[in-house]
This record gives C-alpha cells, sequence and structure tokens, in this order.
C-alpha cells in the first residue's frame, strides 16, 4: 500500500508533520492512486476505497484498467500517455458492488527516475456538505483582504464601488471615502488620467488593459512602482458590468531591473575611448539622474606625473590632494560643486574621500551623521553648500583598478528625496569598478603614447634647414582614437650645388617600434643623402638596410622563441614606404624616385594641379624589383606636395576620392604656404585621424642665370692662372671682393688636382646664392681623399688647406664623371 509520506512528499510544506498536515487537509477527501510505468497500482489511499470500495489490500499489484468500465476515450489507453507530462477528463470506472462511476480525475506524470512512483492520479470526492454561503463568502473576503495586490471595482460611469484593504493603504483613503469617486479624482496624478482612460477603452472594446506608473501614496517618505491591470466584468450573459483595477507592488523588481538597466547602459556608455577625461566624465554623466542628482570623479593630483600610481594613495598625517576629473548635475551649471572640474582640492583626514581611500570601501552617510557633520564643521564652504541645495544623503566610493588606487567617486542627493540605501551603494561600487579599469586602460594609453609621440617628435625635424631652392611647409598629425602614433616622416636635406633633397616616408604599424624604425630611416636617408646618391641609388641601399632589419626581427623573433616553451614568435617584418626627390635651382630640374609611396602633386604657376607619373614600385623591403627615378622641370613658383597615405585614406572614403580632394585643396589660394597646409588637413581630414599624416609643401625657386658663371677649363696648367682672372672678375662683378683671396685658393687648388689627376673635360662653376659655392668637374671617377701632409712632402695639403677655408666641402658622382666642390659663408653686406 502506498505510503501517505512518499506520495505527497513533494506536496507537504518544509517543517509541517505529515500526519499533522494529513489531518489537516483531510486526505480521505481526495481519492490518490499511486502507479508504476505498466500501470499497476502501487499506491491506494482511504478516499480511494471510499470512491470504489476496493481495499488498498485488495488493489495493490492489480492493473489499474482492470477498474476502467469503458475505454478511456484515447486511443490505445493510458499506456499511450506516457509521453504527457499531465492528464485530465472523465473516465468511466466500475465500483466494486458493479455499479458505473463517472469519475473526473487528474493524471501527473512523473520523469523516469523520480523518487515516486510514475503516475499519481487523483480525484475529489463529491457529496461532502458546505456552510451555505460559505463560497460567495470566501470569495467576498479574498477580494477585501488580498495581501498581494491593491483592487478596485468599478461600475460603468467609472465610479469606484469597491476597494480591498491594499488599495486602502495605497491610497491612504477607506473604502467609504473613496466610494463615488473616480481614478482621477482618487489619485491627482497624470497617472490616475492614464488608468482612466484605460478603464474607458476597457468598456468599449472588452479587452484589458495594462499600465505602468510610479507614485508615492500619501503618507510615506518613497514612491512605489505599481503595475496596473483593468479588465472587464460580465454577467452571465457577457454584459459588461464594471472594471476591476488590480496594481500589484513592483517596487522591489521596478528598482532591481532599473539597477540591471544601469549597469547594461555604464557598460554600453564606459569606457568607449582610450582618454581619461572623457572617460570619467561618462561615469558622471550615466550615473546622474539615474542614481544620484550630483556627481563628481576626483582622481589622485599624484597621478599627474607619476608614471604608476602611489603605493600608498593616502597621507599617514597628511591631507589628500584630488584632482577633480568630471562632474554632473540636474541642475544646470553644477552650482553644488565646490571644487571646479580640473580643479584640485586638498581633504583632511576625517573626510569622507580620506576614509574612503584609506579604507578601501564604499562609505554611505546621512548629513546628520556624526563623522559627516564633524567634517562640514572643518570646510564651512561646502557645509554652505549642503545648506543651500538641501543635500541629505551622499556616498563617496573609491576608483580600484587592477589593485591601484585612482581616485574617488561621489554621488550626492539633494532633489530626490529619498535617501541612499545599501543597495544604491553596492550599484555605485559596481559601476566604479567598472569605470576604474576603463580610467586605469586610458591613463597606460595616453601615457604610452604621450612617450611614444615625444619619441617620434624627437626624431622628426625641429626645424626646416635654412636654404635657398625651395620655401617649405610641413605639418605632421598623429593618429587619433586608438590607432596610436605611428612611423610617418618626413625631412629636408640641402645638398651641395645649392641643390635639396624632399622626402617622406611611411612606416607600417603603430606604436614605440614604428617610431624607432622611422627614427632609423630618416638617420639612414641623411647618411645616404650626403654621399649625393641619386635618387634610384638612394632607395635602393634603404631597401637593403629594410630587408636587413627584417633579417635582425626574424633572428630576434626565433631567439625569443626558442627561449619560450609554447609560445609563438611574432612577426618582425618591417614594412615602409618612401618618396625622395631632389630638386636643382639651377636648371629647375626635379628628380623624384618612390618605393611604394603615394605619388607627389605639382602645382603650377597658374593654378593647375597634376600629379606625377612614377613607375610602380615595391615598398622597401620586398626587393625583387629596381627603383626608377622619373625628372621634371618645375617652372619657378611651382607647388611639390608630398604626403603620406594617412591623409588620403580613410575608413569612410576611397583612394580615388581622397585624391581628388586633395586636388581640389592645393587648387584653392592660400595667403601662404603654412595657411595652405591648414586647408589641405581640413578638408581631408575627419578630427581625429585614425593613421598618421604627413604633409610637406615646397614652392620652387629659380637661380637667375646672372647668379651663375660657368667655364670650361682646358686640360693645361697654364690655363690655370687665367681661370683665377676670370673668377676674380666674376666676383669683382657680384660684389664679392671680400672672397677673392679664398675663391682664388680654392679655384687654384680644384683645378690643378683635376688637370692633374682627373680626365677631361674640366669645367668650372660658381654659384652665387647665399653662399658662394664653387664646383670643379671632370671626367674621373676617382674621388680625392684628404690627407695630412708629412714635414717633406711637396703635395698632399691642397684639400686640406680647401676644408679649413670654406664652411663645407665633398664629391658627388655623374653619369659623365665627378664634382668636388666647395661652399663658403659670405659676409653680410
Amino acid at each position: 500500500m502506498e505510503q501517505p509520506a512518499t506520495v505527497g512528499r513533494a506536496t507537504r510544506p518544509s517543517g509541517e508533520e505529515p500526519e499533522a498536515l494529513d489531518a489537516l487537509v483531510g486526505a480521505a477527501l481526495t481519492a490518490r492512486v499511486a502507479l508504476d510505468e505498466h500501470g499497476v497500482v502501487t499506491g491506494w489511499n482511504a478516499g480511494a476505497e471510499r470512491l470504489l470500495g476496493y481495499s488498498a489490500e485488495q488493489m495493490t499489484g492489480r492493473r489499474a484498467a482492470d477498474l476502467l468500465a469503458e475505454p478511456i476515450p484515447v486511443r490505445g489507453g493510458l499506456p499511450t500517455l506516457a509521453g504527457l507530462p499531465r492528464w485530465n477528463g472523465d473516465v468511466a470506472l466500475r465500483h466494486r458492488d458493479g455499479r458505473q462511476l463517472t469519475v473526473r480525475i487528474l493524471a501527473h506524470h512523473r520523469p523516469p527516475g523520480a523518487d515516486a512512483p510514475a503516475w499519481l492520479i487523483v480525484s475529489a470526492l463529491t457529496g461532502r456538505q458546505r456552510p451555505a454561503g460559505l463560497d460567495e463568502s470566501l470569495v467576498s473576503w479574498s477580494f477585501a483582504q488580498s495581501p498581494c495586490c491593491a483592487q478596485a471595482i468599478y461600475d460603468t460611469r467609472l465610479r469606484l464601488r469597491r476597494a480591498n484593504a491594499d488599495m486602502e493603504r495605497a491610497t491612504a483613503l477607506t473604502e467609504e471615502e473613496m466610494r463615488g469617486l473616480r481614478v482621477s479624482e482618487i489619485v491627482d496624478d497624470d497617472a490616475g488620467l492614464r488608468a482612466e482612460r484605460a478603464m474607458a477603452r476597457v468598456l468599449r472594446t472588452g479587452e484589458p488593459e495594462y499600465e505602468e506608473n510610479y507614485l508615492r501614496a500619501p503618507g510615506e517618505d518613497h514612491e512605489h512602482a505599481w503595475s496596473v491591470f483593468m479588465s472587464a466584468l460580465r454577467d452571465h450573459e457577457g454584459t459588461i458590468r464594471g472594471v476591476c483595477l488590480s496594481a500589484h507592488d513592483m517596487t522591489e523588481q521596478f528598482w532591481a531591473r532599473k539597477r540591471l538597466q544601469l549597469i547594461a547602459e555604464a557598460g554600453r556608455r564606459i569606457g568607449g575611448t582610450l582618454d581619461v577625461t572623457r572617460t570619467a566624465q561618462e561615469l558622471a554623466d550615466v550615473t546622474v539622474p539615474a542614481l544620484a542628482d550630483f556627481a563628481s570623479v576626483d582622481l589622485l593630483a599624484a597621478l599627474d606625473d607619476a608614471p604608476e600610481p602611489p603605493a600608498q594613495p593616502v597621507p599617514a598625517d597628511g591631507p589628500l590632494l584630488l584632482r577633480r576629473a568630471a562632474l554632473q548635475s540636474v541642475t544646470p551649471g553644477a552650482p553644488e560643486a565646490v571644487v571646479a572640474a580640473g580643479a584640485v582640492d586638498s581633504y583632511p583626514p576625517g573626510s569622507m574621500p580620506f576614509e574612503s581611500l584609506r579604507t578601501g570601501r564604499p562609505t554611505l552617510h546621512e548629513v546628520t551623521d556624526t563623522a559627516f557633520t564633524a567634517w562640514l564643521a572643518r570646510d564651512p564652504a561646502r557645509a554652505a553648500r549642503v545648506r543651500a541645495f538641501g543635500i541629505h544623503s551622499v556616498m563617496a566610493v573609491p576608483l580600484v583598478a587592477r589593485g591601484s588606487t585612482l581616485g574617488v567617486a561621489f554621488f550626492v542627493r539633494h532633489r530626490n528625496q529619498e535617501a541612499f540605501q545599501q543597495d544604491d551603494l553596492v550599484l555605485a561600487g559596481e559601476l566604479a569598478a567598472r569605470a576604474a579599469v576603463s580610467i586605469d586602460n586610458a591613463r597606460r594609453y595616453t601615457r604610452e603614447r604621450a612617450t611614444a609621440v615625444t619619441l617620434q617628435r624627437s626624431l622628426l625635424p625641429q626645424r626646416l634647414p635654412r636654404q635657398a631652392a625651395v620655401e617649405v611647409a610641413s605639418r605632421y598629425l598623429p593618429a587619433g582614437g586608438h590607432a596610436g602614433v605611428g612611423g610617418d616622416w618626413f625631412d629636408v636635406i640641402p645638398l651641395s650645388g645649392a641643390r635639396v633633397a624632399l622626402v617622406v616616408g611611411d612606416v607600417v604599424g603603430h606604436g614605440l617600434v614604428a617610431s624607432a624604425t622611422m627614427g632609423r630611416l630618416r638617420t639612414a636617408v641623411r647618411t645616404l643623402a650626403d654621399i649625393d646618391l641619386p635618387c634610384d641609388e638612394l632607395l635602393t641601399h634603404l631597401d637593403d638596410l629594410v630587408a636587413r632589419l627584417n633579417t635582425e626581427e626574424e633572428s630576434d623573433d626565433d631567439q625569443a622563441a626558442a627561449g619560450s616553451v609554447g609560445s609563438a614568435g611574432t612577426s618582425g617584418d618591417v614594412g615602409a614606404t618612401c618618396l625622395y626627390a631632389v630638386y636643382d635651382p639651377v636648371t629647375r630640374r626635379c628628380c623624384i624616385a618612390g618605393a611604394g609611396h603615394p605619388v607627389p602633386a605639382v602645382v603650377g604657376p597658374g593654378g593647375t594641379v597634376d600629379l606625377v607619373g612614377l613607375p610602380a614600385t615595391p615598398p622597401l623591403g620586398v626587393g625583387g624589383l629596381p627603383y626608377e627615378s622619373t625628372e621634371v622641370v618645375l617652372p619657378e613658383g611651382s607647388l611639390l606636395a608630398l604626403y603620406t597615405n594617412g591623409l588620403i585614406e580613410t575608413p569612410e572614403r576611397d583612394l580615388d576620392t581622397g585624391v581628388h580632394r586633395l586636388r581640389e585643396a592645393l587648387a584653392r589660394p592660400a595667403g601662404s604656404l603654412d595657411a595652405l597646409c591648414d586647408t589641405v588637413l581640413a578638408d581631408l581630414l575627419p578630427q581625429r585621424p585614425a593613421d598618421d599624416v604627413a604633409l610637406l609643401i615646397a614652392r620652387t625657386h629659380a637661380l637667375d642665370a646672372r647668379q651663375v658663371a660657368t667655364w670650361a677649363v682646358p686640360s693645361d696648367p697654364s690655363a690655370v692662372a687665367q681661370t683665377r682672372k676670370d673668377v676674380v672678375a666674376q666676383l669683382e662683378r657680384w660684389g664679392l671682393s671680400d672672397a677673392v683671396f679664398v675663391t682664388e685658393l680654392v679655384v687654384s687648388e680644384l683645378v690643378t688636382n683635376a688637370i692633374r689627376h682627373a680626365e677631361p673635360p674640366v669645367q668650372l662653376r660658381l654659384i652665387h646664392d647665399s653662399t658662394l659655392i664653387c664646383e670643379v668637374s671632370d671626367g674621373g671617377n676617382t674621388a680625392p681623399h684628404l690627407r695630412r701632409a708629412r714635414t717633406y712632402d711637396e703635395g698632399g695639403r691642397g684639400l686640406l688647406l680647401v676644408a679649413q677655408l670654406t664652411e663645407r666641402w665633398g664629391t658627388r658622382q655623374s653619369a659623365t664623371g665627378k664634382t668636388i666642390w666647395a661652399e663658403q659663408t659670405l659676409s653680410p653686406a
């Protein structure tokens, strides 16, 4: 026979004895039968015996199907119901005395493996006498005394007829005081009007309505969230006779949902940028007014100059210095703030922020608390603000990330009359923890980016050198947002013969590695330019250098991988592009060569903009293809614009569109080259470019023919004397009498060496610009070397003399020979 403790185990309240519970509910008032999976009776109570006349001993072990007077109206009978969790319906059963009974049953199917019979079949016994009118009384009492919701019944005029005890408590009015009034008259609020309109729709359509509102009950110090259902009340014929309004107090659920929504909102809004101040402001913006009426984020002033937060953020015996990074208020202008944004304030021991950071725990105070009043007594300005705005509740939450304390967040209430609760403190702690990680990320990024920017700017030209060939202006813009500092660079290099080299390059990648690689390439370009290599040869040497850098990086990666078990080596490839141009103001010719770099633009004196046609070449370090140079003649006053790809390529537009906009910007008239640079950047770049940008614009100048004198020198030592005379005469015409002595010695030495040691033809050229340049060209390929002559040597002192008397000297190779040059600084007239 089924034991009651087994069959009813799941339904008995905890702590209630089985026998007492059975006596209370009258277990024999229900027929209860337990079956196994095969339909065999395993339990049979006294109620089943009263219903069918069989005792438990007679039925245990028998098939339940034997009791059926007619088949169950389901094909196949009870076994086919094994897949259902529950079945109910009328069943024809045979009583022990032969009578047929129609019994309404409810059958529960337990899942396999449950510690209970497979089937539990129950049926309520009928015929028990109930007190007259008890059911109606129970209904009335349940309405009036329902503890789960506030209920009210309105007639078809939407006048209140009945209200239960919860409704009386919610409105602070009795049923008699509300009877005959409308909702909008009982609740003098927009919520009352909305509910009344919804009830009117219920009367018109018969469909239920749902509303949510947030109200403060009269006499209570906090508001409640209400979930309001309105449904039609119909008579037996289906005619609507009134409306039932049920209001469930969902305050706790409402605030739990609001807190989850605020946390989700904080996840979306806080930390979207790597900017410390902006991230702090995002925390203040998220919490006002959702959590507080005023919020501020104060960071340790010690973070301003320190690379890491101090180990002891709170001084043991001194004031705490905090810098206000952000604030927000429900009042425009945040007049509650004692400290302005960006200012530093001092907090003594015992103050809220001091104690919060000292303990590392969030603190919550009402202004009447002893600790808070003691702090205000020492801070009259803050006490005045508390009184002026009616501040009544304050929270201070430490900002801690990765074990380091960054500062503290304040939350204040004055317009919201409800004081902060412990749940609010937990929520504020969660929001502050999320924001602290984002602030720490932004702080670390800002510090590393500042280091990279400083390094990169130190590697870029601090000022462009003075030279007469071109007038130049430049701009360098580091990447904004998350991209970081890259390896874009430019340079202006004076060359011999009044020429100038213009170079722009771009190292692939961002950060310190890209900046350091850029510095190495810029130094290499200057070194190669100093020996006057042709454009294409210079890029070839630079390509070899980048290839060697790649080999070194790969070797370092292999060693690192070998020293780290299970680590995968990262690619150390160095990618770079470069554009190198040399302009000669004497011939107005410009030689240009590129290595995978955007081609330069030329703006003619008439304002037309053209792109220089350069052969397609690979970036540096790829190898496999030779670099070629292109030579163009630039009219005097032309503009040559060199730039990196960050200027014309952005995520918002393609390359062709960028080039088109660049040409339009360059064609616009500008008062100066600096103004033109600003115009180009403003037209082509967003406020925070995704990549570094380098821009170099040069206006070409041409030397007048009267500033250049050229002589063909016969290959005869006797021609040196005549050459000196010609040079002296030219210097007199230029008004450079002070330079005659030195120039005669230089010309004599260089021409004599060319005649004696080189091959014809020999040519002498003087260039009068801001300096005086003497050039001697010959057909030989052997470059002279400066050496120290011994006491009794007859020669070897010529070049040493030239080096001592001139500002600088050198040699450069050409396709037909070489040129030795020397440059003198001219005295002011």
